[in-house]
């Protein structure tokens, strides 16, 4: 049929060229939206088609299912349920109101899933839950964003001993005597074994990383056993200028454009890293314990990144309907998602539980709670590059722990 209709075309008075083209037109012009709207997902499309045979992610409500990681963000007044005044722990990074954030507005909202209720985060009731039991954080400077948010929360309730056994921030460990309840942060910011080109650098110089993929960060992974809680998360460093190694030897690099080495996409260590990760847990016979991966938190970069002017200065969160999913977000989304239903398939025949914090479209949704110019941080030039990838305490990052209690539920 295809090789006739030029014939046929051809042989057409001008009338009846005219009507077909106007006739086309409205199917070109559909395509052209269909093929657009293929390429920029939106997260509910996206999420539905990724998640048809995957159930663990759904909290019952009722005598209904309901989940929990799509709805839309309302207001709560009641918010926030600490300060910066009440709660010394808050890391200078994310204290906003001490640096002068004008603003309240980003910390009065609450996640509310579609067609049920996510309960405020009770701090009596998670420490009851977690009472006689240890729960870490595993990741980069957002598991530490994480943890603090929770730290804040249960002050309300008791404010824990420091059991710390070293100054470093990035390895916290803290004791709740009335609930025995044990809570770390452990820094592994690639989970896998990495080691930088020149870690007597000069503040500020931006080195490359080499990361072993197929070896496993021994900080964490040799802490794990006897654990009850392992909350496990990674990101934005895998955006860092990489050298990538399996079995000892280079296969790939990420921004390495001026070298005869393999570039590789964002994802592809990504993705590896938490194959290893996951293998390496799997692998603990003394690991008892559920693992809960926390998904990519996006940033809210406009009109540039982080390190050229990029800022993030909106006061209210997106509607779900109004940001499209796309790009390396999507990318780096569709990696984790990929490799942590491959683990939880293996992790069933072990008998462990692997539950997906699912809380990416819950935070590309709220460009209003970063940090930006109200964070403390500094770079060698005494300025302040805007911070669009952690989040203001108190803030959104708070309904983390409502979803993380939520999950210890089930």
């Amino acid at each position: 049929m295809e090789k006739y209709l030029p014939n046929i075309i051809q042989n057409l008075n001008f009338k009846s060229k005219l009507a077909l083209q106007i006739s086309i037109i409205p199917l070109i012009l559909f395509i052209l939206i269909t093929l657009q709207s293929s390429n920029n997902l939106s997260f509910k499309r996206l999420y539905s088609s990724l998640h048809t045979n995957h159930h663990d992610n759904v909290s019952k409500t009722s005598s209904k299912k309901c989940d929990i990681f799509m709805g839309e963000w309302v207001q709560n007044m009641d918010a926030p349920y600490y300060t910066n005044d009440t709660c010394e722990t808050i890391h200078e990074y994310q204290n906003c109101m001490k640096h002068g954030r004008p603003d309240t507005e980003f910390m009065k909202w609450r996640w509310k899933p579609y067609g049920c209720e996510l309960p405020v985060f009770n701090s009596t009731r998670f420490l009851e839950m977690v009472r006689g039991k240890s729960m870490a954080f595993v990741g980069d400077s957002l598991a530490r964003n994480h943890m603090q948010s929770l730290v804040c929360l249960l002050s309300q309730v008791e404010r824990p001993l420091d059991n710390s056994t070293t100054q470093d921030e990035n390895f916290k460990r803290w004791y709740y005597p009335s609930y025995n309840f044990t809570l770390a942060m452990i820094w592994s910011p690639f989970l896998v074994k990495a080691q930088e080109n020149d870690p007597n650098g000069k503040p500020g110089k931006i080195t490359f990383a080499g990361l072993y993929l197929d070896e496993v960060d021994e900080t964490w992974a040799a802490q794990i056993d006897g654990l009850d809680h392992l909350i496990i998360s990674a990101g934005h460093w895998f955006f860092r200028l990489l050298i990538l190694y399996e079995k000892r030897h280079i296969m790939g690099c990420r921004y390495c454009w001026t070298t005869n080495i393999t570039e590789q996409s964002v994802s592809y260590g990504y993705r590896n890293a938490f194959k290893t990760a996951f293998r390496a847990i799997l692998e603990r016979e003394n690991f008892k314990g559920k693992v809960y991966l926390r998904t990519f938190s996006p940033p809210h970069y406009e009109g540039g990144d982080w390190y050229n002017g990029g800022y993030c200065l909106r006061k209210k969160p997106y509607k779900s309907n109004e940001i499209n999913f796309e790009g390396q977000n999507l990318e780096m989304y569709k990696a984790q998602l990929e490799v942590f239903e491959e683990a939880q398939i293996l992790a069933q025949k072990r008998g462990l539980k692997f539950g997906l914090m699912n809380i990416t479209q819950t935070m590309l949704t709220r460009p209003d709670g970063h940090p930006s110019k109200y964070g403390h941080w500094e770079n060698v030039n005494g300025t302040r590059p805007n911070d669009c990838i952690h989040w203001c305490l108190p803030g959104p990052i708070d309904s983390w722990n409502d979803i993380l209690l939520e999950m210890l539920k089930e």
